[in-house]
C-alpha cells in the first residue's frame, strides 16, 4: 500500500492539523522481538502513518522490512514482511515525514555497514543543522541515498575516528543540533538517545527481563511491558547482555519537553514525564472555561482530539457535554473525481452532526488547536446548517503563530492563521460567535507550573511564542527555511 501525499486528495484535511513526525521502538534478547516491535508500532501508529519499518539481527545478520504504508496492512496476519523478522533484537518506526519528505528511500530504520559493523537507526525528531552539515559531508566525498535528516548522522557516525560504533554514533549526535530521540540497533548492543533539551519523548520499559525503549508508554501498555522510568534529556542509555549503562556525553541544557505532546501528539493513554496525557488535556479545559466562561446550552469535543479538554471545560462551567459531532474513522481516499460542490463538502465525510442534539442550541465547540483554520471554518458552518443558534468556539491551546523546526510538522508560518490574524479576524474567518484560546500563562498552569518564566520556560513552546529553545542553523535571511513538507501543496 503506498500512503497518499498529503494534500493530493481533495477530501484530506491533514493541511489544517499538525503532524507529529514519528514514533521509536527498539527491544533487546526477546524471543518475540520481532512480532512485540509490530505490536508496540501499532501503538505509535497515531505519531505517522506514512511509511513503518523494522530491522531486526539474528545469527549474523540484519534483516530489513521497511515499506509505505500503515503497521497493520505492513506487519498484518500472515505477512512475509512480518515472518522475516527475526532474532531477539529489533528497532521499529512509524513515520510521518517533515525533513526529507515522502519516498521508500527515506523509510526508516535506515541501515548502514560501518568500520566495526552495521547499525540500524530509527530516528523521532528534528536536526536543525542537517542541511549544513548535509553539505560539507557531500563536499567531502560523501554519497547520501535519501533526502532523510536520519542519514546525516549515520555518515558522521561512520567518518568518525572512534573505534567503537557506539562512540561513533555518540561522536555524530555532539555535531548534530535540533530536537531527536533514536534508537539504534549493531549486532551486540540496542542504544537510546535523547537530545539534551529532551524535546522529544523516548521511555524505558521491560517486558519478561528484556529491556525495551519507546516514544510513549502507550507502546509498552500493549504489549503488557512495566514502565521503568524516561530516558533523560541528554542521555544516551547503552544494552547490552550485561545490563543497561547510562551516559551523558553533552553539555547539560535547560529541560524543554515539547508542550504540544500533551495538547496535541501523545495518546491520552500515555504518561508523558510522569504526567498522564489524558488529565493534563482535561486540565487544560479547566482552565480554558475559566479564562473563556460562555453561556451556552452544551459543550461540544472536535474529535477525536478536542475530546479531553472539552470534557474539563464542560465540568468545570456546568455546562453539558454532548458529542454533537460524530466522526466517521473509515475515511479514505475517494474513487470520484468531486465537483467544486462535492469537494466543498468533503469535511462531512470526516465530521457530521447530530442535528437531534444542535437544532435550536448554544454550543460551544472546543478543539486542540487552530492552524489553517479551513477546518474550523466548515465546522462551524456545519453547525449553524444543523439548527444551532449560538456556536462560540474555545481553543485548548494558545494562538500557533510559528512554524515548528523540532519535528512536528507544520505549515510555513506565512500560512498560519493566527500569525497573519488577531483573535477577533480569526473570529470571524472561522464565522464564530465568539472565540477564545487559552493564555500561555494559563496553559502552564494547568501543567502545574505557576507561570511561564520569560527567558527559562519549562516546555519548548515556540510554535506559541517564536522562542526556539535549539539554534536554527539552517535558517537563511531571518526566515526559517521550510522544512521538506509534504503540506506544502496544501491549499
Amino acid at each position: 500500500m503506498t500512503a497518499p501525499e498529503h494534500g493530493s486528495d481533495p477530501f484530506s484535511f491533514s493541511g489544517d492539523t499538525l503532524h507529529e513526525e514519528c514514533g521509536v521502538f527498539g527491544i533487546y534478547n526477546h524471543a518475540d522481538a520481532g512480532a512485540l516491535t509490530v505490536l508496540g508500532l501499532h501503538a505509535l501508529q497515531h505519531r505517522g502513518q506514512e511509511a513503518a519499518g523494522i530491522v531486526t539481527y539474528d545469527n549474523g545478520q540484519f534483516i530489513a522490512e521497511r515499506h509505505p504504508g500503515l503497521v497493520g496492512d505492513i506487519f498484518g496476519r500472515n505477512s512475509s514482511a512480518a515472518t522475516n523478522l527475526r532474532g531477539r533484537v529489533a528497532v521499529g518506526h512509524v513515520r510521518y515525514s517533515t525533513a526529507g519528505g515522502a519516498g521508500a528511500r527515506n523509510i526508516q530504520p535506515i541501515y548502514a555497514d560501518l568500520a566495526g559493523g552495521g547499525l540500524a537507526i530509527a530516528h523521532n525528531g528534528n536536526l536543525t543543522n542537517a542541511e549544513t552539515l548535509r553539505a560539507e559531508l557531500v563536499d567531502q566525498g560523501s554519497i547520501f541515498q535519501s533526502t532523510s535528516d536520519t542519514e546525516t548522522i549515520v555518515h558522521l557516525a561512520a567518518r568518525s575516528g572512534r573505534t567503537r560504533i557506539v562512540d561513533k554514533l555518540v561522536d555524530a549526535l555532539c555535531q548534530v543540533e535540533g530536537a531527536y530521540s533514536l534508537v539504534a540497533l549493531t549486532d551486540k548492543k540496542l542504544i537510546g538517545a535523547r537530545d539534551p533539551f529532551g524535546v522529544r519523548p523516548l521511555v524505558l520499559g521491560e517486558l519478561d527481563g528484556a529491556p525495551i525503549l519507546a516514544s510513549e508508554t502507550c507502546a509498552l501498555d500493549i504489549i503488557g511491558a512495566t514502565y521503568i522510568r524516561d530516558i533523560k534529556p541528554g542521555e544516551v542509555v547503552v544494552i547490552t547482555e550485561a545490563g543497561l549503562e547510562s551516559h551523558f556525553p553533552f553539555k547539560p541544557q535547560q529541560h524543554r519537553f515539547c508542550i504540544f505532546e500533551y495538547i496535541y501528539f501523545a495518546r491520552p493513554d500515555s504518561i508523558a514525564e510522569g504526567r498522564s496525557v489524558y488529565e493534563a488535556r482535561k486540565a487544560i479545559g479547566e482552565v480554558l472555561a475559566a479564562e473563556a466562561p460562555v453561556e451556552a446550552d452544551m459543550v461540544i469535543p472536535v474529535p477525536d482530539s478536542g475530546v479531553p479538554a472539552a470534557l474539563g471545560f464542560a465540568n468545570a462551567a456546568g455546562i453539558p457535554f454532548e458529542l454533537g459531532i460524530i466522526r466517521n474513522h473509515y475515511v479514505g481516499r475517494t474513487f470520484i473525481e468531486p465537483s467544486d460542490h462535492i469537494r466543498h463538502l468533503g469535511v462531512r465525510l470526516k465530521h457530521s452532526p447530530n442535528r437531534a442534539k444542535i437544532k435550536g442550541k448554544r454550543v460551544v465547540l472546543v478543539d486542540d488547536s487552530i492552524v489553517r483554520g479551513t477546518t474550523s471554518k466548515k465546522i462551524v458552518e456545519m453547525m449553524r446548517d444543523a439548527g444551532a443558534t449560538e456556536v462560540h468556539f474555545r481553543v485548548a491551546s494558545p494562538p500557533t503563530t510559528h512554524s515548528c523546526f523540532y519535528g512536528v510538522d507544520t505549515p510555513n508560518t506565512n500560512d498560519l492563521l493566527a500569525h497573519k490574524m488577531d483573535v477577533e479576524e480569526m473570529r470571524k474567518f472561522v464565522g464564530a460567535d465568539t472565540l477564545s484560546f487559552i493564555s500561555m500563562n494559563g496553559l502552564y498552569r494547568a501543567m502545574g507550573e505557576a507561570e511561564r518564566k520569560p527567558g527559562a520556560p519549562r516546555f519548548c513552546d515556540a510554535c506559541f511564542s517564536g522562542d526556539y529553545p535549539i539554534a536554527l542553523t539552517d535558517v537563511s535571511g531571518g526566515a526559517a527555511k521550510r522544512q521538506l513538507s509534504l503540506l506544502s501543496n496544501v491549499a
